[in-house]
């Protein structure tokens, strides 16, 4: 079995860009979708925040992983997808259902549509412009959860 793909992120992103975002987030401020994802630890059982781009596509909302398999996607899905959204002081829970492979290309064309300059890095140099076989190509590499209310 292969190593599942996971991309660690740079000093920066680490230190600067997500610690800002995340800030600006809880605020109320949403920089492009920004939200900050809050999910149970799966081994420590607290709470565990990261920032996140919450994609609406279709009167649908996903999030995406464009690092891979991170610490966030292991404890959704060790929670059985249970997730809460917060931005400000609004907190919206949510069930996250992962998306199979190959229904995930129009999801990553408009993640990558509205989010490529921010994250195009992780994507092996597929963006919103590829094909669709493309895309199916990498598909494996970026879990993907469809939302829907829940706790």
């Amino acid at each position: 079995m292969s190593q599942p793909h996971y991309r660690k992120p740079g000093w920066f992103t680490r230190n600067v860009f997500n610690k800002l975002v995340a800030v600006l987030t809880r605020t109320g401020v949403s920089v492009m979708g920004s939200r900050v994802l809050e999910v149970r630890g799966r081994k420590s059982g607290t709470p565990r925040q990261t920032p996140v781009n919450l994609l609406v596509l279709d009167g649908r909302e996903y999030l995406v992983s464009p690092r891979g398999e991170t610490q966030w996607v292991r404890n959704v899905r060790a929670d059985d997808g249970r997730l809460d959204l917060l931005l400000g002081s609004k907190r919206r829970s949510y069930r996250g259902q992962e998306v199979p492979d190959d229904e995930k290309v129009a999801v990553l064309r408009a993640y990558l549509k509205r989010w490529k300059a921010e994250v195009g890095v992780f994507f092996d140099g597929v963006g919103p412009d590829s094909t669709d076989e493309q895309l199916r190509a990498i598909a494996g590499k970026h879990p993907v959860f469809r939302l829907s209310a829940g706790s």
